[in-house]
């Protein structure tokens, strides 16, 4: 086992479950990740090797058919799978935020429809808030839901959807006027629809189209889409915990756990990219001795090591404290802002460890150096962040004059 990003105090059972996952990431995902990215080929035999393992139910209460297991211990999964491939982390991820709403904030026949199925894998997650004009500015969102009878019609157009066409279940984020007067603040008139679709692309029902993937830099792989609401109806018991007006609160509060999940991503890359620039390190050899007897060498190992150990130990108590029943925004914020930035830098010292190599398809860090910037921007740009890290300490340190 690594020196580098150990939790202390995890159980015996947890143990066990990162044990199990660290194995498959090693003999299943890390041997073929870097074949299948450069393809921007779905992992089907991946995802279908989690389905076993009973990652799709890891957090699902057990009454559910889930495991019931903490968001620690989901964090610590999602950072071994984002240690062999980040876009597989993306397909669990989604599609955990999406149970993780449901557990929380679902009605009694929501939660009994799809956890158990969801904690089977046999339905698949994904969350819309994004759209093409509004980035981080979510109170912009235009897309709406009209009342008609017993239904709501949507309409509007959605964008970076993670799973929009490989998954079953999306929530949706809409703007929804009913029974909330003109002038209503904006976060108080939206709710989060229940949006059941067949996979694929094209019109997956009707008045609902997934136009087809959107081509990325990284992150490939794993299917982000657009997603186009043309007079889309749905049942009024499909409104999230069946009453309106209540959806950006219950986004956020998935975010939140979102947030400790891409912190966990971005430990479990620059462990990666740590992993083999001090692997190439101890290989290549310059002026007759191996570059990791250079001082300048050794002072990037040194940067990269502390990195990595700084950046998991805040992604554990961003977790620990939810898990807690505690706020975690602020330590959510900050693990995720310093997770993501830090990944960024340890890859490319990895990178400039390697050389000419790091610049060539052939080696696993080329295609870690197009992955880390998806980070700086999933689940809120640092700039977001850092704004939320911002009011909260200024709740916290209140000057009393």
């Amino acid at each position: 086992m690594a020196r580098l990003a150990q939790t202390a105090g995890l159980t015996d059972i947890q143990r066990e479950i990162l044990s199990t996952v660290r194995d498959f990431v090693d003999k299943e995902i890390i041997p073929v990740a870097t074949e299948l990215e450069h393809r921007d080929e779905y992992p089907q035999a991946i995802v279908d090797g989690l389905k076993e393992l009973g990652l799709f139910g890891l957090m699902i209460p057990e009454e559910y058919g889930g495991l019931g297991e903490s968001l620690l211990t989901y964090a610590l999964c999602v950072e071994e799978i984002a240690r062999g491939w980040m876009s597989v982390s993306g397909i669990i991820n989604t599609h955990f935020i999406v149970a993780y709403m449901l557990k929380q904030h679902g009605t009694q026949e929501q939660k009994d429809h799809f956890l158990p199925r969801m904690a089977a894998g046999e339905v698949r997650g994904a969350f819309s808030m994004s759209e093409p004009g509004l980035g981080s500015d979510v109170s912009a969102i235009t897309s709406k839901a009209v009342k008609d009878g017993d239904e709501y019609v949507l309409n509007g157009q959605k964008m970076w959807l993670t799973n929009g066409g490989t998954s079953t279940l999306v929530a949706v984020l809409v703007r929804s006027d009913e029974g909330h007067p003109e002038g209503t603040a904006p976060h108080k008139s939206m709710t989060t629809f229940l949006v059941e679709k067949e996979p694929g692309f094209g019109e997956v029902r009707p008045g609902l189209t997934i136009p087809g993937k959107i081509d990325k830099m990284g992150y490939k792989g794993v299917d982000t889409t657009e997603l186009i609401m043309d007079g889309l109806r749905i049942p009024a018991n499909r409104v999230l915990g069946g009453v309106t007006g209540r959806g950006f609160y219950q986004m956020m509060d998935g975010v939140e756990v979102g947030r400790v999940n891409v912190a966990a991503r971005g430990c479990g890359v620059a462990q990666r990219a740590f992993e083999l620039g001090v692997s190439y390190a101890q290989q290549r050899h310059t002026f007759g001795k191996a570059i990791a007897q250079h001082q300048a060498i050794q002072f990037k190992l040194a940067e990269m090591a502390t990195k990595v150990e700084a950046a998991h130990a805040m992604m554990v108590n961003a977790a620990r404290k939810k898990d807690s029943g505690e706020r975690n925004d602020l330590e959510a914020g900050m693990a995720k802002y310093l997770a993501s930035e830090y990944c960024k830098e340890v890859v490319e010292d990895a990178f400039r460890i390697h050389g000419g190599y790091g610049f060539s398809k052939e080696y696993e860090i080329e295609r870690l150096y197009r992955e880390a910037p998806m980070l700086l921007i999933g689940e809120g740009t640092a700039e977001i962040q850092k704004m939320i890290i911002g009011r909260r300490l200024l709740e916290e340190y209140r000057f009393q004059g």
